[in-house]
């Protein structure tokens, strides 16, 4: 099986049991639209690639720290999505959440799908319980304070915003976890697992610059969702606060970075291969942008 229908059907296997008798219906479906159907999901094709170059030995737990990754992200696009935040009326091309079910709805399915990972991993781990307090404590680092997604969202209500700071808390912190979740999903040692955090740090980092240049370039109706918000509501943006040349180095830099980072393993060069693709594709849609933009065209991303 392949690794994006490894990550579906986990997701899959997670959000089902809430369709048991007697649940709300309508909560359930507010989940499964905040999860379905699929973006990028990078951050947990990440995490599979690593315990797949790691040497993964117990069947189902990788699949469940990548499912509970990608639950974490979509519950954070929910809120982020709420008219208190971004107020977003679109989500991978579809209405958000909020639009689709109300805030009340909305509210109450981030909180499910943040719970919903915790016993993901729990289920997952039955098999080598003794890995699964590192995971959750890499999967909590990666969502909550002082550095994970929680932080780089509350730094958006904070009058000074330290760039490279905010990037790494609301984007590359959840990379991160899924690149060390991976590791030590696989076996790996912990204090060896740890070597994985700057290779997806980098990763996350290069992919939210590339997000801000699509911010500043591309079109609702290519992206999914609005665009042209970090300048509306005062928040960094690589490629407006460093120009597109600097900000496209910048990307260009980190890539480099992180595919030497890749820690000595047996999958090493298929890592690196499939990285360099995901990255390609990254920098396609960036460049595509970019010049459809210079020219006055609308990109299609």
């Amino acid at each position: 099986m392949d690794v994006s229908s490894r990550v579906e059907r986990a997701l899959r296997a997670a959000l089902d049991p809430m369709c048991a008798p007697g649940a709300p219906p309508r909560l359930a479906a507010a989940v499964y639209h905040s999860v379905f159907p699929a973006g990028a999901r990078i951050r947990p094709q990440l995490c599979l690639r690593v315990a797949m170059a790691c040497g993964e030995d117990v069947p189902g737990l990788a699949d469940g720290v990548a499912a509970a990754v990608e639950l974490m992200h979509c519950a954070s696009l929910v809120h982020d999505d709420l008219p208190c935040f971004d107020a977003a009326l679109t989500r991978r091309g579809q209405p958000s959440t909020h639009r689709a079910f109300g805030e009340p709805l909305a509210v109450l399915a981030g909180d499910q799908l943040i719970t919903l990972a915790f016993e993901v991993l729990a289920r997952s781990s039955a098999s080598a319980p003794m890995r699964l307090g590192k995971l959750v404590t890499t999967v909590g680092r990666g969502v909550g304070m002082p550095y994970g997604i929680i932080a780089g969202q509350g730094w958006e209500s904070e009058a000074n915003i330290p760039a490279t700071l905010y990037r790494r808390a609301k984007t590359g912190a959840l990379f991160e976890a899924a690149a060390v979740g991976g590791a030590l999903a696989s076996g790996v040692d912990a204090e060896e697992a740890e070597a994985w955090r700057g290779f997806g740090q980098r990763i996350g980092e290069a992919y939210q610059i590339a997000d801000d240049m699509l911010d500043v370039l591309s079109d609702a109706a290519s992206a999914g969702k609005p665009v042209g918000r970090d300048a509306a509501l005062g928040r960094p943006n690589a490629a407006c606060d460093l120009g597109l040349g600097a900000s496209t180095h910048l990307f260009e830099q980190l890539v480099e970075a992180a595919i030497l980072s890749i820690p000595d393993c047996p999958g090493r060069e298929d890592l690196s291969r499939w990285a360099t693709q995901v990255v390609d594709r990254i920098r396609r849609r960036a460049h595509v942008a970019v010049s459809q933009s210079s020219q006055g065209e609308q990109p299609e991303v």
